[in-house]
């Protein structure tokens, strides 16, 4: 087990990594200790060694993790059948799956195990961080691609939902749909011509409509619904 050197002093989100790779874990670590309200609290390479490590520690240490970035690939136990392992050992902590895969059916087996979020490797180290953060809030955190691969999963197999009138103006429709693409607040702005000021407002308004508090809710719920 690898830890960061300086335990919290104050409350941060405390991370817990447990990613093979060492490079992709060491960058991982390196980009949470990087964010002023998050640190890195250990990192281990496969399910087993976080399980025997914290069955050895006082059971108040399991509190200190607020997430758990989870691989899929591991070796031994995988990512998505470890997540029982993981929520018995810190029942309070949410857990976002990582991986190279954007296969539906582990996605969905993500989803049944209870998994928070489901972000691909590729996604930005911002990206990250900010799935971390809207997971702490309640969130389900997940990549756009990823999030219309489960919807179409959903649809073959339960038919389509039902949409539903948000009342959403020609604008925040372009804007929510610019959203599911991917971009950020300044790029829609400059895909729309407006300012980044204008932008905001429309999300604002969208968020609303829409009763959610974080992009990444607007965007899976868009989703789920059909509404882009």
């Amino acid at each position: 087990m690898e830890t960061s050197a300086v335990w919290r002093e104050i409350h941060v989100i405390g991370v817990l990594l447990i990613e093979d790779h060492l490079e992709y874990r060491r960058t991982l670590s390196r980009v949470i200790d990087g964010t002023k309200d998050m640190m890195c609290i250990g990192q281990f390479s496969s399910i087993e060694d976080a399980q025997e490590t914290f069955s050895k520690a006082r059971r108040a240490k399991a509190s200190d993790i607020d997430v758990i970035l989870l691989d899929v690939g591991l070796p031994g136990i995988n990512g998505i059948d470890g997540l029982p392992i993981l929520q018995q050992m810190a029942p309070q902590t949410r857990i976002i799956v990582l991986t190279v895969f954007d296969d539906p059916d582990k996605v969905f087996r993500a989803i049944c195990g209870r998994a928070s979020g489901y972000l691909l490797k590729s996604s930005e180290p911002a990206v990250i961080e900010q799935a971390i953060r809207d997971v702490v809030a309640g969130g389900a955190p997940m990549s756009p691609t990823v999030a219309r691969r489960v919807l179409d999963l959903f649809n073959r197999n339960f038919g389509a939902p039902a949409e539903n009138d948000y009342r959403l103006t020609d604008r925040e429709n372009e804007v929510l749909k610019l959203m599911a693409d991917g971009l950020i607040k300044k790029e829609i702005a400059a895909e729309l011509g407006v300012s980044p000021h204008t932008v905001h407002t429309h999300l604002r308004n969208i968020y609303d409509k829409l009763h959610v508090h974080t992009r990444s809710e607007a965007v899976a719920k868009a989703i789920r619904e059909g509404l882009v």
